[in-house]
């Protein structure tokens, strides 16, 4: 089971990205939405890690400051090389240094990152589609194309067990 450290959108935000996700459905392309538990919520990932003490970490992520909300400006479209399509947050100076603060706390546990979610490697991104086949980018473009640029705000956090979507509230943000 991996742990993902996530921000969450605010309401406006996740409701437009539920949206995304449903007109994707509708057009028969796999989303969050329907993916595996079915519990995903729209998210930006700080870090995800392979192995950890739930303990250690969600003391040391405590112990950070509260950095308090961030504005997130979502303006383009990207895709992995295993096929998922994402909407592409600018990087401001102050996400990358939240995220860097998060990944140092969590290697002081002793967590094992994902190599994707280094500071250097990471690319922050909010996950629309998975196993996006490369014919259907115009559809899944147009779509995004239609709502952004998309202006919202990550309002809390949370720890997120990948395999059930289970999450717990963090009470701080990171």
């Amino acid at each position: 089971m991996t742990l993902a450290v996530c921000l969450l959108l605010d309401d406006r935000g996740e409701r437009a990205v539920r949206r995304l996700w449903r007109r994707l459905e509708d057009d028969g392309i796999g989303t969050l939405l329907t993916h595996t538990h079915r519990r995903h919520v729209p998210h930006l990932s700080y870090a995800v890690l392979r192995s950890y003490d739930l303990d250690e970490v969600t003391a040391a992520l405590t112990k950070l400051p509260d950095a308090g909300p961030v504005t997130l400006r979502f303006d383009a479209l990207g895709m992995f090389r295993r096929s998922r399509t994402w909407l592409v947050p600018a990087v401001t100076a102050e996400l990358a240094g939240r995220q860097e603060r998060v990944v140092t706390a969590l290697e002081s546990t002793g967590a094992d990152l994902h190599q994707h979610y280094l500071p250097g490697a990471w690319i922050p991104h909010c996950t629309l589609a998975v196993r996006s086949q490369l014919e259907r980018l115009p559809t899944i473009a147009a779509a995004v194309y239609d709502v952004l640029p998309l202006v919202t705000t990550a309002d809390r956090a949370a720890l997120v067990d990948t395999s059930t979507g289970a999450r717990r509230p963090l009470g701080t943000l990171p």
